[in-house]
C-alpha cells in the first residue's frame, strides 16, 4: 500500500491516508462526470465506492464519458466504472446499482458523502432532499457547452438556490466535463482527508468569447 500510494502519503502522511481508507462515498450518475469521478477518487485509497446508474452505454456517449469505448454500447454505466475503479485499486471496493437514485436510497447504505454526477435538476433536487435529511454533505456539479457549476452543499440547500425544472441540456465539449469533475473531486477528497474545504460557496465556470476562462464565486444563504 505504502508504495502504490507513494505520492498521496508524500503529500499528507500515512495518517491521512489511513483515514481515507475508511470512507464510504455515492457517485450519483456514472455517466460524463461519474467516469472522471471514478477515474479521479477509484484510485485515491477510499474504502468503498457506491455508484448508482440505470443508464446503459450510447454510441454518442462515448467521446465525453472516458471510461467507456466502442463496444461497449448497451452495458450498464455503473457496472463498467465500478469493474474499473476495481481493476486499477486493490484497496478500493466498488459497488454498482442498476437503478435510479430514489430506489438506492430506500437500500439504507450508509456513506460519508454524496457526489453528484447526474444530468438533471430534479434528481438533484431528490439528492438535496435525501442529504439534508440524513444530515449528509454533497457535492454538486453540472456542465454544459464551454461552462460548468461545482458547489460542495452543507448548510445551504440546492432546493432553495435552483429553480427545480425539467429541460434538455444543451451540446457539450468533453474537456469541461473532466474539468468539472476534477473540481468535485478535489473537493471530496479533502473532505474525506479532513483538510479545509470552503462550503457552500457555488463556483460558475465558462469561457468567454475570447477563450478566456473565467471563474466566478457565490455564496449561498445557509
Amino acid at each position: 500500500m505504502q508504495d502504490y500510494f507513494k505520492r498521496q502519503i508524500q503529500l499528507w502522511g500515512e495518517e491521512t491516508q489511513a483515514i481515507l481508507a475508511t470512507k464510504k462515498i455515492a457517485i450519483i450518475g456514472a455517466g460524463g462526470l461519474g467516469s472522471s469521478l471514478s477515474f479521479a477518487l477509484g484510485a485515491a485509497g477510499i474504502a468503498e465506492i457506491h455508484l448508482i446508474d440505470f443508464d446503459e452505454v450510447s454510441l454518442h456517449n462515448i467521446h465525453r464519458q472516458i471510461a467507456f469505448k466502442m463496444g461497449d454500447e448497451g452495458k450498464n454505466k455503473a457496472e463498467i466504472n465500478a469493474q474499473l475503479i476495481e481493476q486499477r485499486s486493490p484497496f478500493t471496493k466498488a459497488f454498482s446499482y442498476t437503478c435510479n437514485f430514489q430506489e438506492w436510497s430506500q437500500k439504507n447504505v450508509e456513506v460519508d458523502l454524496i457526489i453528484d454526477a447526474t444530468d438533471n435538476l430534479p434528481t438533484r433536487s431528490e439528492i438535496n432532499t435525501y442529504a439534508k435529511e440524513h444530515n449528509l454533505p454533497w457535492v454538486y456539479g453540472s456542465v454544459e457547452a464551454f461552462h460548468g457549476q461545482v458547489c460542495f452543499f452543507d448548510k445551504s440547500s440546492f432546493n432553495d438556490a435552483f429553480k427545480i425544472t425539467q429541460q434538455t441540456p444543451a451540446g457539450i465539449a468533453a474537456p469541461i466535463v473532466m474539468h468539472i469533475a476534477s473540481l468535485q473531486a478535489n473537493l471530496a477528497l479533502r473532505y474525506l482527508a479532513n483538510l479545509s474545504v470552503k462550503k457552500d460557496l457555488l463556483y460558475y465556470l465558462f469561457f468567454n468569447d475570447e477563450g478566456e476562462l473565467v471563474t466566478q464565486k457565490f455564496k449561498l444563504p445557509s
